[in-house]
């Protein structure tokens, strides 16, 4: 492959300028997870992309997963993972791994990655500052939890202060229960209290399909209307269903745009944030 020369080079800023103009002084969240968190290299691109995008002026939110390494841990303590829909469930033996897990080993990591990349970045957990308040969601998933409302002032602080806040997605209630909480449904939660430009969902796939086995029928653009005929039609079925519905609810409450992108491509997230060409589905209320 050829070497960019430096005309080349300037292009390539030259063109990312007006979306650094668009995006400077706004809040972007990152729900982020799967492939791209376990592969290392591809953590190590997407943590530089997001310091780059931090240092650019844009206010990057980060909100991660943990499933395959709480699975795992589990593994390792001869724990069974259990799940229902889709979602784990969690005794309060497998409560106490997912904080350990999610609050402790990953996001502490992502935090280290990030500050040894020229980042500033700090961790956060969704018990702290009352960031998520939760109640159960049901009770066959014991400390799963459902979003009753997020404080959005701890994010806004960090932020004010040029912090990147990286959330591990567990909550609690008033009486100190903790819960375990979808990071699809954190992020698009923590995307409307914050009034986001955007969310980006980081995920294992390249976008939204119209043939699950064809990658050239990416869906680019879709709106509210759109998701629903799709759903009429069978095209999201499945595990997308409620990914593509924590997108349409973080419209439906303010967010300009979410977009699903595949997270295993290298630099993802600046070819979506800062080029004509995309990366994968985007959704807004009305195209």
């Amino acid at each position: 492959m050829n070497e960019m020369n430096n005309a080349q080079r300037a292009q390539v800023l030259v063109e990312a300028l007006p979306y650094i103009q668009k995006y400077n002084g706004k809040i972007i969240v990152v729900k982020y997870g799967g492939n791209a968190m376990i592969n290392e290299e591809l953590k190590h691109d997407v943590m530089r992309d997001m310091v780059l995008m931090n240092l650019i002026g844009v206010k990057v939110v980060l909100v991660h997963g943990g499933g395959p390494e709480i699975s795992e841990m589990l593994k390792r303590v001869g724990k069974k993972s259990e799940f229902v829909d889709g979602l784990r469930v969690t005794d309060e033996e497998t409560s106490e791994i997912v904080q350990m897990v999610l609050a402790g080993k990953i996001n502490k990591s992502l935090v280290a990655k990030l500050d040894m990349l020229g980042g500033k970045a700090m961790g956060i957990s969704g018990m702290d500052g009352g960031l998520i308040e939760a109640r159960m969601l049901d009770e066959r998933l014991g400390y799963v939890g459902e979003i009753e409302r997020i404080n959005p002032e701890p994010l806004n602080d960090l932020l004010e202060k040029g912090y990147i806040p990286v959330v591990s997605t567990i909550g609690c209630d008033d009486t100190g229960h903790v819960y375990n909480i979808n990071a699809d449904t954190a992020a698009a939660a923590i995307a409307a209290a914050l009034h986001a430009e955007s969310l980006i969902s980081m995920t294992d796939t390249i976008g939204l399909l119209r043939d699950q086995n064809d990658p050239s029928t990416l869906i680019r653009r879709i709106d509210l209307k759109g998701v629903e005929k799709l759903k009429e039609e069978g095209i999201i079925s499945g595990g997308m269903i409620p990914k593509v519905d924590c997108c349409t609810k973080a419209v439906r409450e303010g967010v300009r745009k979410v977009f699903i992108i595949d997270g295993r491509v290298p630099h993802a997230l600046l070819i979506e944030t800062l080029t004509d060409e995309g990366a994968g589905t985007m959704f807004r209320k009305e195209i």
